[in-house]
């Protein structure tokens, strides 16, 4: 017999409840249960009330479903129930048209991910005597089922998730989606894709499962405008991983909040951290961006500066960029390279040398990484390696002025401003600002080309002060600055 609705189904022993029979998952079953707009008894009342901050019962399913958990609450298994669900026990044929399906989407940062959800969605199918039959195609990362439906994993691209006609997303980890392009967060691009995509297919549903990061992004701004709002088809719900899991060891989130609060407030407490921050405004950045010019050319006569952020070839990509200082005082760059894993270490020291020669330059900085052998493989090629000084933090720290000043010019290049605009201030237990890519983003473009400009910027400063020196000189004779 079909089970009547998703709880039905989520706990009887003859469908999905053998597959959620160890531990407690009382919150959960109460979350769908708002979700779905279902009956909830006294407890389920409490919790709902504890996680919404409604006052008023739902009284119709929900269009879309937020759940803001601490980690291994259990939202992958959840999300993947409710897929299953969609699936299997709803009829949406007779809104198809002839030859179309209704497509059930996970998407997750990377299909590695994406595809640890499927293994649980694939199991209540395969290993379910009655729902395996649904099954008439199988693949890794998808099932086709005889209802005219298809589940199916994507990545989070709002390219990638065009064209279909979406009876369910499931999002995971939402927060923390960075687009291996752009090394942004493409969040809001791929949820109004997908909001288009379920348009046409009345009861469609959109479920993030995600634990929270920053205040900002798709997740903080539908947590500030949606939490705690009675009457909300948008349902969002935020709990620690110990309300949804009480399994989870206290000790370890105890021993985890000792070594980096504001952290572990995020990872097991939902709470959204205050201790990041946008690095810099996108429309600073792109007010430094001369439109069109994607290289300049060497020019005889100038000089040159360079910065590489080397890579071993396997995980990073290896960038290198040179600039240099404009007649009109701001910093100019000029060449910009991007060596993607895998690659060979030495051929790329070999090209970037080559680069390096044809804007006169013998010299290079560049971070610390690897010990020698940077400098070793970049003295084969005529190339001296100075490790620089600075930090990757205070190299941002000092770019940051030149460019709210106005003081660069930067190539036409997205990753570029991508990158600088995805790098975030996090704020240390010590009270000192570090700066960084974000989760699972990438800096290695914009490393080099704030290495380089910071650079040429420190170069401005010494002729400016000549400049101001000589100025002194002429006003005030030799006891002026140079008794």
């Amino acid at each position: 017999m079909i089970p009547e609705n998703i709880l039905k189904a989520f706990s009887s022993l003859t469908w999905w409840g053998p597959w959620f029979a160890r531990g407690d998952w009382n919150a959960w079953r109460a979350f769908l249960s708002a979700m779905f707009a279902l009956p909830l008894d006294e407890d389920a009342m409490a919790i709902y009330r504890e996680c919404t901050r409604r006052t008023e019962l739902p009284t119709t399913v929900a269009t879309e479903a937020w759940a803001i958990c601490g980690r291994r609450s259990g939202k992958t298994r959840v999300m993947a129930t409710v897929a299953a669900w969609l699936a299997a026990f709803v009829d949406w044929r007779d809104q198809l048209a002839p030859g179309e399906t209704a497509t059930v989407m996970i998407i997750a940062a990377d299909r590695r991910q994406a595809r640890n959800a499927f293994r649980y969605l694939r199991s209540l199918f395969l290993d379910h005597p009655n729902l395996a039959a649904l099954v008439s195609r199988e693949t890794d990362e998808s099932l086709e089922l005889v209802n005219r439906v298809v589940i199916e994993v994507a990545t989070a691209s709002f390219r990638t998730t065009r064209g279909y006609t979406v009876a369910a997303v499931l999002c995971d980890e939402l927060a923390f989606w960075y687009d291996s392009e752009s090394s942004s967060n493409p969040a809001t691009e791929v949820l109004n894709a997908l909001r288009a995509s379920g348009a046409t297919l009345q009861g469609s549903l959109l479920m993030v499962a995600t634990t929270p990061y920053a205040r900002r992004g798709a997740v903080w701004e539908t947590y500030r405008r949606h939490w705690a709002k009675d009457n909300d088809s948008i349902l969002v719900w935020k709990a620690p991983t110990r309300r949804m899991n009480p399994t989870v060891p206290q000790d370890v989130i105890d021993m985890a909040m000792e070594e980096d609060a504001s952290a572990a407030a995020a990872e097991w407490l939902a709470e959204f951290r205050v201790d990041v921050e946008t690095f810099v405004a996108r429309e600073v950045v792109e007010a430094a961006v001369v439109a069109g010019r994607y290289e300049l050319p060497p020019v005889s006569g100038i000089g040159y500066a360079a910065f590489v952020d080397p890579s071993g070839g396997s995980n990073d990509s290896m960038t290198l960029a040179i600039a240099h200082r404009g007649t009109d005082g701001k910093g100019v760059l000029d060449a910009l390279r991007e060596t993607r894993p895998p690659f060979s270490p030495e051929s790329v020291v070999a090209d970037f040398s080559d680069l390096l020669k044809t804007y006169g330059l013998r010299n290079i900085e560049g971070d610390r990484y690897a010990g020698e052998w940077p400098r070793e493989r970049f003295r084969e090629h005529g190339v001296e390696y100075q490790v620089a000084e600075r930090t990757k933090s205070d190299i941002y720290r000092e770019l940051l002025p030149l460019l709210n000043s106005n003081r660069l010019e930067l190539l036409d290049h997205p990753r570029l401003v991508s990158q600088i605009v995805g790098l975030e201030r996090r704020t240390a237990r010590g009270g000192k600002d570090s700066i960084d890519h974000a989760p699972a983003g990438h800096d290695d473009i914009a490393n080099a080309a704030a290495g380089v400009l910071v650079q040429v910027a420190g170069q401005m400063d010494v002729l400016e002060m000549w400049s101001k020196l000589g100025e002194g000189y002429n006003e005030f004779g030799t006891s002026g600055f140079y008794s």
